[in-house]
């Protein structure tokens, strides 16, 4: 099942998962529309022909969507009734750490085996160094500021471009840097304002033709908008644009990168299953497939690291 938002990769995941446990001769259905799914019984048979031609769609063909039901005792109930009736052994969950938390609960509750697997573009889940979606949504972040650059470069024009990101900023820091971003706001960091008015006016006194502002949408800055207003205030004589970027940033095809890291994910994920593991959370470390008891997982924000700080500066200078 795929759970809360969606991201590109799922159905590289589902693709994996399908194949695997059909190679190893165990029967697997699909439960779509994620734990409202569950509650229904909206259940579907899965085979080779279901999961063929799907690595390079966005979205997921199982659906999904967010259950009020399933946050209550009586909605976990009914669940756990249809999963009896089913005879099922064992979930493999593709989500987030809103669905983990979901999961845990659960667990607690009834005597469930989850396998999880982890997916957001946000990449903020602990456990694992990449989450199935970011590098995709990364990379289309970075596309979008290319092109804004070149409007920017072209009519000398500073841009402010908001990207996803409400409690991360993870997708602003990648996208910024590769981007060459003049300034890149994140949640993690205290916004500084006289920082970054410095950097724009130096940008300016150096004679360059355009600033590029990247914002994380969760920055305690307040989003594009308003620090668009706030750069009008102090640099009047220019032009400011807004870009949003907002859902683009989940969809597409997914990139080579995504598409690997899913399929893996997918293949250990029944691999876990078939080694007797319950309860765990699938996650990639300095190149490795790890499990992580479900119980320790939790949403994780970004350490900014201060070499990274100092390139920043560096390369902008």
């Amino acid at each position: 099942m795929t759970s809360g938002g969606d991201a590109p990769g799922l159905n590289a995941c589902i693709r994996a998962v399908v194949r695997t446990a059909i190679f190893n001769k165990l029967k697997i259905v699909g439960i779509q529309h994620g734990f409202e799914g569950l509650i229904s019984g909206d259940f579907i048979p899965m085979n080779a022909n279901t999961v063929s031609n799907i690595i390079q769609l966005g979205g997921t063909i199982l659906k999904s969507s967010r259950s009020e039901r399933f946050k209550t005792k009586k909605g976990r109930l009914m669940a756990y009734k249809k999963i009896k009736k089913e005879n099922i052994d064992a979930i493999i969950l593709i989500g987030g750490d809103g669905s983990f938390e979901g999961a845990k609960t659960f667990t607690k509750e009834h005597n469930v085996s989850f396998i999880g697997i982890p997916k957001t573009i946000d990449n903020d889940i602990f456990a694992t160094d990449v989450c199935i979606g970011y590098d995709t949504a990364l990379n289309t972040a970075m596309q979008a500021i290319d092109k804004i650059r070149d409007t920017a470069q072209s009519h000398e024009r500073i841009f402010v471009v908001e990207v996803m990101g409400r409690d991360s900023g993870y997708i602003a820091y990648g996208a910024g840097l590769a981007g060459g971003a003049e300034a890149i706001l994140v949640p993690e960091t205290k916004a500084d304002d006289k920082n970054l008015k410095e950097v724009l006016r130096h940008g300016w006194n150096r004679n360059k033709s355009s600033l590029i502002i990247v914002v994380a949408e969760g920055d305690e800055s307040g989003g594009a908008l308003k620090v668009a207003d706030d750069v009008k205030k102090y640099m009047p004589s220019h032009y400011v644009g807004v870009c949003i970027l907002g859902h683009i940033q989940r969809g597409g095809s997914p990139s080579a990168a995504d598409r690997i890291l899913a399929s893996k994910f997918g293949y250990g994920a029944i691999g876990a299953l078939l080694e007797g593991k319950s309860n765990v959370m699938i996650g990639m470390r300095k190149n490795d497939i790890y499990f992580t008891p479900l119980e320790q997982i939790k949403r994780h924000h970004l350490d900014i690291n201060q070499n990274l700080i100092n390139m920043m500066t560096t390369l902008t200078s």
